[in-house]
């Protein structure tokens, strides 16, 4: 599954839940990375955001949260097709619902050279077995 969205600013609240010891050693043992603490945030179109409703529930990975901090599914992807990284779906969130969050193990908008308002081509690995 192949799509295209754009860049946007978040709240800057990535950078904290990131970097959370009860995320941070399940990103690593089941994304095979630690990501970067942030997240770039992607704009969606309502099409794609109703292509992803059909992703079957078993597809998804879930990061466990604990306390009062909600579980993570997620999906691995590759953005621009050059970043390994994975599209995360926080239980908890103040994100509109057309609004990804992409992480992978570099600072995307450095690695990348991108900025807000940029096109972004998310490629999601459906075939990848989760932990």
């Amino acid at each position: 599954m192949k799509f295209k969205g754009i860049v946007v600013s978040g709240y800057g609240e990535g950078a904290y839940f990131m970097g959370l010891n009860v995320y941070q050693s399940q990103f690593l043992d089941k994304l095979g990375f630690e990501p970067y603490k942030g997240t770039l945030n992607i704009e969606i179109s309502e099409e794609t955001r109703s292509m992803l409703k059909t992703v079957p529930r078993e597809i998804y990975g879930i990061i466990e949260g604990s306390g009062s901090y909600g579980a993570v599914k997620f999906l691995k992807a590759t953005l621009n097709d050059k970043i390994d990284g994975a599209v995360i779906f926080p239980e908890k969130t103040h994100h509109p619902q057309n609004l990804l969050e992409f992480v992978a193990p570099v600072k995307l908008r450095d690695e990348l050279k991108i900025i807000d308002g940029d096109s972004v081509t998310i490629t999601f690995n459906l075939n990848d077995k989760k932990k």
